[in-house]
């Protein structure tokens, strides 16, 4: 039986090292010795040893820019929930080795904080993406893309989270309802300009009240978007 490519033995030698001495305590030369290749060998693949733990993230953002690079103006949504679910899939594929990134990144301080810098760049690429998609280059605009952005990302991490904790038996299901969720929070811009451009506004919404009791609150609603 032919021998696993050497990327993959440097990064099973690299996690299991890891686990037995510590990060800190582990050298790329104990990594490339436990692997059976030289240092040369190891830098033909991985920058440092955190790049062992952190391989994919540069491919993952050209994943997510090729997939919103796709869309027109009427599926922007629809790309931003693809591109979500990409990268979702991508760590579920990786199965145990996502699971053992999980724990290691949980214990060390300073991989977390190397996981918190990639997050940032997903978010600031979602950020841009709905501010174009947007058009509306008012400070108001920008804030709701900017919270829009946090939605999607923080809504992935909480169902990658679940499932690399065992706690979720379907996390594609949880992750497109998840989306939904999100998306529901954030009218689409025609929605939101139609007020300031003298249109009319029309609002849909469930609820168990008479309507005469809703419509003095509807008319004060309409007044200050009007006014404001």
């Amino acid at each position: 039986m032919s021998k696993p490519p050497a990327r993959i033995r440097l990064a099973d030698a690299a996690f299991a090292l890891f686990d037995e001495r510590g990060y800190e305590q582990t050298t790329v030369d104990d990594i490339a010795e436990r692997a059976g290749v030289g240092r040369t060998t190891f830098f033909r693949h991985y920058r440092s040893k955190e790049a062992v733990i952190f391989p994919d993230h540069d491919r993952l953002l050209e994943l997510i820019r090729d997939r919103l690079a796709t869309a027109g103006h009427s599926t922007a949504l629809v790309a931003v929930s693809d591109a979500v679910r990409l990268v979702l899939l991508h760590y579920i594929e990786e199965g145990d080795l996502a699971r053992r990134r999980y724990a290691l990144t949980s214990k060390v301080a300073a991989l977390r904080d190397r996981e918190i810098a990639s997050v940032a760049r997903y978010q600031r690429l979602f950020r841009e993406f709905i501010a174009d998609w947007m058009g509306d280059p008012t400070a108001s605009a920008s804030l709701r893309a900017e919270l829009m952005a946090a939605s999607v990302v923080a809504a992935h991490n909480h169902v990658l989270r679940r499932w690399l904790r065992g706690e979720s038996s379907d996390p594609v299901e949880e992750i497109d309802e998840a989306m939904r969720e999100v998306l529901a929070l954030f009218p689409a811009p025609s929605a939101t300009t139609a007020a300031h451009d003298g249109g009319t506004t029309v609002v849909a919404f469930r609820t168990g009240q008479d309507l005469d009791a809703l419509l003095p609150s509807l008319r004060r609603v309409i007044e200050g978007a009007s006014g404001g």
